[in-house]
């Protein structure tokens, strides 16, 4: 059994930031709330999108204050401003962290409370302001998701609150909006979407619906993750690497992600690493520890990468994704905790915290080898010594 949740108008291809309007017009909005971010201001995109909707003759307002890992403080004004004017809609600009606090400001805007009432194990279903995801990454696929990560900056701890409530009733996936995303933020979102895919396909809650969804990301990905971080202005490639990223999300959002994105949150939330990069440090040590547990599924993965050949059995397969994953890392320039400027004393005085908090996120026991706390602890000792 399968319960299968998506957006119900997608746009893909680009240019289809223009087709904007009419999607805003099916949804029976006439005065959306843009929530969006500084660098969207400053690349330009905001006022490209505010032409738009004038040359439309919508109505429309901007909330631009949201943070590269929201907390519940970042999202505090722009709810205020759901709550004190009449907007129909949200519309999110930006990347994952962009659509994250779109997403709660359009439920607590409309339902109020706090972050911390949302959070998992509650599911949320209320229908809240609808959303209109643009996202301008190809990473965290968050405009076909149906969870939304908000940090309590009182406890430093990433909070995942799940329901119908935070997805998004449209997408427009314009790969012409990732043109200008610098080397580091491709890589980083690169890497996410790829660890959505796999564990996705790899989680015990993955099912032929999600399985399907997954392939088809890690074509689209494995080929070009290289590709479009040594050259951001491959069209081919960003556009592959886009639609690769929201058929992760779909197939996530479907499956459920599994231990790398469990020991992840506790990561960004302690020492502020980018949410892609937190897990592209933890992917090669979390494969390695439940590469066993699954080895037909992982090697699946190996193959629809590419990183293993079609013809390969399931253990070569296994161990060259092992391999692959490590050269990635490399290529990509992914630093070490230390080589990012994590203190080791203050990383090692919260192993056991993080451990609880990724236990709690619920995503580690999707894993194919569900790991106890003392096993989380080690595999995060791993991360400082390799």
């Amino acid at each position: 059994m399968s319960s299968i949740v998506l957006p119900r108008i997608i746009e893909i291809g680009g240019g289809t930031l223009s087709h904007l309007p009419s999607v805003l017009q099916n949804i029976g909005s006439k005065k959306p709330l843009i929530v969006t971010d500084h660098m969207m201001v400053k690349l330009g995109y905001l006022a490209t999108l505010q032409s738009i909707l004038r040359d439309a003759g919508i109505e429309n307002d901007v909330y631009a204050d949201t943070e590269p890992e929201p907390t519940a403080a970042s999202i505090q004004a722009g709810i205020k401003k759901v709550q004190n004017e009449q907007f129909d809609a949200v519309i999110a600009l930006g990347g994952g962290s962009s659509i994250d606090s779109a997403k709660a400001i359009a439920v607590i805007g409309k339902f109020g409370g706090t972050i911390n009432e949302y959070r998992f194990p509650r599911q949320f279903n209320e229908q809240g302001l609808p959303i209109v995801a643009i996202p301008t990454t190809a990473g965290t696929g968050s405009e076909c998701t149906r969870f939304t990560i908000i940090t309590d900056e009182k406890t430093d701890e990433k909070l995942l609150c799940m329901g119908t409530s935070f997805m998004p009733v449209a997408a427009i996936i314009d790969y012409g909006l990732t043109i200008s995303v610098p080397a580091r933020t491709t890589a980083d979102t690169g890497i996410d979407a790829m660890v959505h895919a796999i564990e996705a396909y790899v989680s015990r809650k993955a099912n032929p619906y999600s399985d399907s969804q997954a392939i088809a990301a890690m074509r689209l990905i494995g080929p070009n993750l290289r590709r479009v971080y040594h050259d951001g202005n491959n069209k081919t490639a960003r556009e592959s690497m886009m639609l690769g990223s929201t058929l992760a999300g779909i197939a996530f959002s479907n499956a459920s992600v599994a231990l790398v994105h469990g020991m992840s949150r506790p990561i960004g939330a302690f020492f502020h690493v980018p949410h892609g990069l937190s897990n592209a440090m933890l992917l090669p040590a979390v494969t390695r520890f439940s590469l066993d547990a699954a080895k037909e599924r992982y090697a699946d993965c190996a193959r629809a990468l590419t990183f293993a050949l079609p013809t390969d059995n399931d253990s070569v397969a296994g161990e060259k994704l092992l391999a692959t994953l490590v050269d990635l890392n490399k290529e990509l320039a992914v630093p070490t905790p230390q080589q990012f400027g994590i203190e080791k004393a203050r990383f090692f005085a919260v192993l056991d915290i993080m451990a609880q908090q990724a236990e709690a996120s619920g995503s580690p026991a999707n894993n194919p080898r569900v790991p106890t706390a003392a096993e989380m602890v080690t595999i995060y000792k791993q991360l400082w010594n390799e």
